[in-house]
């Protein structure tokens, strides 16, 4: 079998298990030279420790059971999200200085319930057919939204015309590679512009399970996790997509979930089997963002003023550190 080899343990051809000799706790398996041996030695000691911690839980589980209603608390796991670092611009609701901020700020009109949203979805120059999809399909997502091309316009002169066209969003799917990779969200007439980087993309037909295609009632919005001044921006921006009264009708959600600074969008249907059981399906499309910039006023890449940018090197030194 090559040099060093010999009975493996627990093959039936080397000593006992009583006459085997144990490993010294400083002992590594990768110290092992034979490869054979070595694979066998690092699964035996996989399946241990999963017995290990089998036995362990299954005595916890006993001891609770024994002890009943005076069993203590079950420990909560330690995850990245709930030993996040504390973010001083974590929003309080009821601070009354992020009250007036949001009471004058770009979006009241649409919270005021002054405007309706009205999108125009476009894309970058010469989209290949799965961003042309890719747009079709988001605009049967989110209500009075239109979908029309580039055609190597500007988006600096694309903007006035959509504002002079009561437009209040504009979106704009770029690609790379005939796949779609970025994302710009700008609201109307006077900002802010939000840059995404988007990733895992999934049209419906690559959906597993997917349920039917999705109706043209107004959808439920949820925002989770937005925590932060800067997240409650970027929530309300994504808020003033929507209409303000979901047709409850349709049961149909669009769910944007923030996680570790990665936005995660998802499109369902639910039904409320009985009391305690709802059944969903998902629509699609999915696909999952992450901010980049945050740009005061339209779009503007040469002269534009940034309220926030994300910089890899000085932003991401710890991976407990959230900004939205």
């Amino acid at each position: 079998a090559g040099e060093g080899s010999g009975p493996v343990p627990g093959d039936g051809t080397g000593p006992p298990d009583s006459e085997r000799v144990l490993f010294p706790p400083t002992f590594s398996v990768s110290e092992i030279k034979n490869k054979q041996r070595r694979h066998f030695m690092f699964l035996r000691w996989k399946q241990q420790q999963r017995k290990a911690k089998l036995a362990l839980k299954k005595k916890r589980r006993k001891e609770r059971e024994a002890l009943g209603d005076k069993a203590p608390p079950k420990a909560i796991p330690k995850t990245i999200e709930n030993q996040r670092v504390y973010d001083e611009t974590t929003v309080d609701p009821n601070d009354e200085e992020v009250a007036f901020d949001e009471a004058t700020d770009e979006f009241a009109p649409y919270f005021n319930r002054q405007t309706v949203p009205k999108i125009l979805i476009t894309t970058s120059d010469r989209p290949r057919g799965r961003t042309v999809r890719f747009c079709e399909q988001l605009a049967t997502v989110i209500p009075n939204s239109h979908v029309y091309y580039r055609r190597g316009l500007a988006l600096k002169r694309i903007i006035p015309q959509c504002i002079a066209r009561d437009f209040t969003d504009l979106i704009v799917i770029n690609e790379d590679r005939k796949i779609p990779n970025g994302l710009v969200l700008s609201h109307l007439p006077d900002g802010p512009t939000a840059h995404f980087r988007m990733s895992s993309v999934r049209l419906r037909k690559e959906i597993k399970r997917k349920g039917k295609e999705p109706t043209e009632h107004v959808p439920e919005v949820i925002l989770n996790n937005f925590t932060t001044r800067l997240g409650h921006s970027i929530g309300r921006m994504f808020a003033a997509l929507f209409p303000h009264d979901p047709q409850f009708i349709g049961r149909q959600v669009a769910t944007f979930h923030n996680q570790r600074d990665y936005i995660f969008f998802r499109f369902h249907r639910y039904i409320f089997k009985s009391e305690k059981k709802v059944g969903i399906q998902e629509l699609g499309p999915r696909f999952t963002l992450k901010l980049r910039s945050l740009q005061k006023g339209t779009f503007d890449s040469k002269f534009g003023e940034y309220e926030w940018i994300h910089k890899r090197r000085e932003m991401d030194t710890s991976r407990r550190k959230f900004h939205l």
